[in-house]
């Protein structure tokens, strides 16, 4: 007589197909970031470069990938921030217009109600960061950067997903979205409920479309997001060319000129308008370098600021971009000099002696300036530049050889300067 099969012996010849199964059938394969992202300002090559370093375990990028994970671990743990958290609301009453108030204006003590306030050049007013929508509008942008960049580096899933967390909730969500202008950017109470020089604070959607570019195949960011955010910066982009505040800005011959053609073109860029960002960015070889750069490489307009150091870097960041930009449409930032000799290539000269924290700015200012910016500069000149340039590889060799700045964010892309010219 046949012994009887045990009860549980089908089961576990089951579990055992299954195992062979699992043993044979690759598992689905983790999401790949593009080796070369749609990205206008962020160098493409660099970060390539950067990725195959991580990779790799080189030690010259290992600090520099602890530091943005960092910061990127620390962004993953932010609630999203977005328009509804304020306590203060713009005129119209409507907490989906976004709200802030300008940095360098404050009561005036002699009136019983401080109305209206007066300016003081260089003197943050605490009011700026007390229930406005700007310092949450900015550090959710820095955020989706970082944590952008770090899972491109890393191919950690989860940086994309918060990533993408952050931008729904401030862009897409019906209960929790920004509308798409900035009439009441920077007010000033007793004055005016919004300035066009407001624009300035959406500079920073740069860095989150740079970033959106950079997760575009994780699976975090989906087609249904990526053609709502492209609404809304679409209709973002309409009002900063329509509006009178979007025209007063590009009015401005300072920094917030350069920053106001900086946006327009970056959105353009992504929505896919090349004419319309080749037109704003070869009119800005003469309505921004040729007139706010001297022959000697200074800015004379930032340098009458008593934050003379950080607006001379803010504005330089700002040309920067707009030449990265550029490159993308067939415009030559980089090597243009007007018939007098201003040039872009001159005032990141003047700024670059200024990377390392020991010489001393040319003139008093209020307070030092953060340089850690200027040495991002100098990162993206030697790679726009290379051996055409070789003062700015020398210095920016020196600097990578400084153990102080090892954990710094430039150190990743100084990974992918390479001998000749690298127009990436």
């Amino acid at each position: 007589m046949k012994t009887p099969l045990s009860p549980a012996l089908p089961a576990l010849c089951a579990t055992a197909c299954c195992i062979n199964a699992s043993m044979t059938t690759p598992a689905p394969a983790a999401p790949v970031a593009d080796p070369s992202p749609n990205v206008f300002a962020l160098p493409r090559a660099a970060l390539a470069a950067a990725r195959e370093r991580v990779a790799a375990n080189d030690p010259l990028v290992r600090e520099a990938l602890a530091g943005l994970r960092s910061e990127a671990d620390t962004a993953l743990t932010m609630k999203p921030p977005s328009v509804m958290d304020k306590t203060r609301v713009a005129a119209s009453g409507d907490k989906h217009d976004y709200f802030s108030v300008g940095p360098y204006w404050w009561p005036d003590p002699a009136t019983p109600d401080g109305l209206p306030y007066i300016r003081r050049d260089g003197q943050h007013n605490p009011e700026r960061n007390e229930g406005t929508d700007y310092p949450a509008f900015t550090g959710m942008c820095r955020a989706v950067e970082r944590l952008a960049l770090a899972w491109y580096l890393t191919g950690h899933e989860p940086y994309a997903a918060q990533a993408a967390r952050l931008v729904r909730t401030w862009f897409l969500d019906p209960a929790t979205r920004m509308n798409p202008h900035l009439d009441y950017g920077q007010a000033i109470p007793g004055r005016t409920n919004g300035r066009g020089i407001g624009i300035i604070e959406t500079r920073a959607l740069i860095d989150l479309t740079d970033g959106i570019a950079l997760i575009a195949s994780s699976p975090a960011w989906t087609p249904a997001d990526d053609q709502g955010l492209r609404a809304w910066l679409g209709a973002y982009l309409e009002w900063l060319q329509g509006s009178k505040n979007g025209l007063d800005e590009k009015r401005e011959h300072n920094n917030h000129g350069t920053w106001y053609d900086a946006q327009v073109a970056q959105l353009a860029l992504v929505l896919g308008r090349t004419e319309l960002a080749r037109d704003v960015l070869a009119s800005a070889l003469r309505t921004r370098l040729a007139t706010q750069v001297e022959p000697d490489g200074s800015q004379p307009h930032e340098l009458a600021r008593t934050l003379s150091l950080t607006y001379s870097t803010l504005n330089l960041a700002g040309l920067m971009t707009l030449a990265r930009q550029a490159t993308h449409v067939g415009v030559d930032w980089w090597h243009h000099t007007t018939p007098d000799g201003r040039s872009l290539r001159q005032a990141i000269r003047f700024l670059a002696p200024f990377a390392g924290p020991a010489r001393p700015w040319i003139k008093p200012d209020l307070k030092p300036a953060d340089r850690e910016g200027i040495r991002m500069l100098l990162v993206l000149a030697g790679i726009a530049y290379g051996d055409d340039e070789p003062a700015f590889l020398d210095e920016i060799s020196r600097l990578r050889n400084d153990g102080q700045f090892a954990r710094e964010r430039w150190q990743l892309f100084a990974s992918g300067i390479k001998p000749g010219v690298n127009p990436d």
